[in-house]
């Protein structure tokens, strides 16, 4: 599933292409046409994102919401016409722009749906702050946090806790700070949360900037290491994230994997121990 910085990026991506340009809007498979063809011929006002959750925002506070979920993609172009849809496609955006036109394909999402403003806040209100949005607020998760017996390794994948972080920045940002990922989320220290989110907000800026997941410092990437870069489809260098049984980049100690709320977990034995 993709993670809060992908989705970020398509925000953009959907602003800079779009933003203020009428849009023909279709629905090939036809499970949106009905709301496709209210916002039919409607320019792109604004886009947001919050987490894994996506909005199209038009005139009269209408917003297209889409979560892509485990098998949602957007895929965009450019040409001289329009091709014809290829699969499965819920939601066509085009718009004419010169040298013909451009559009964004959405196959596969888990939603996709139009939403009135109160809908729309209704969804940000069941979510945790987000640390990409200038508007989050970490206390908020850590209230959730420190009154939970639940493993902190759990709780940060709960998006009512903290909104887009996924699979990886959890198991890489607990490592960046030696946190053993079964501990309880009210054994936490406060210090502790308050470096993991500022550290969160910097990885995952540099997730937006680059496409692409790093969490390894710099005496940690393969050239200061002198060791082959990642071959993952995931992209990017980091700790733990896919790396069972092989060595720490740090104590080289095999690194461990286990099951976690349904959820392979990853974590280093030695560099981040028991309490």
């Amino acid at each position: 599933m993709p993670e809060g910085h992908t989705i970020h990026r398509l925000a953009t991506a959907h602003q800079e292409r779009f933003g203020g340009l009428p849009l023909r809007l279709s629905s090939p498979q036809g499970r949106f046409a009905e709301s496709a063809a209210l916002l039919d011929g409607e320019p792109l006002v604004a886009t947001d994102a919050h987490g894994k959750h996506l909005f199209l925002e038009f005139s009269g506070e209408r917003y297209i919401h889409v979560h892509l979920g485990l098998y949602g993609q957007f895929s965009f172009g450019e040409g001289d016409k329009l091709p014809d849809p290829v699969g499965q496609v819920r939601l066509r955006l085009a718009a004419k722009v010169p040298g013909g036109a451009a559009w964004a394909d959405l196959r596969g999402p888990t939603a996709c749906r139009l939403l009135d403003r109160a809908e729309k806040d209704a969804v940000h209100a069941r979510l945790g702050p987000d640390p990409l949005r200038a508007d989050a607020d970490p206390a908020a998760a850590w209230q959730r946090i420190h009154r939970s017996a639940k493993p902190i390794g759990a709780l940060l994948m709960e998006q009512n806790v903290l909104a887009g972080v996924g699979n990886v920045y959890r198991a890489e940002v607990l490592f960046r700070f030696g946190v053993d990922p079964r501990l309880a989320g009210n054994r936490l220290a406060r210090e502790t949360w308050d470096a993991m989110w500022a550290d969160l907000v910097l990885l995952m800026r540099e997730g937006v900037r680059l496409g692409r997941i790093d969490t390894v410092r710099p005496e940690h990437t393969p050239e200061a290491m002198g060791r082959e870069p990642r071959k993952d489809d995931h992209g990017g260098e980091v700790y733990v994230y896919r790396r069972t049984d092989m060595p720490c980049l740090v104590c080289e100690t095999p690194v461990k994997t286990a099951e976690l709320v349904g959820r392979n977990l990853f974590w280093c034995p030695t560099c981040q121990p028991s309490a």
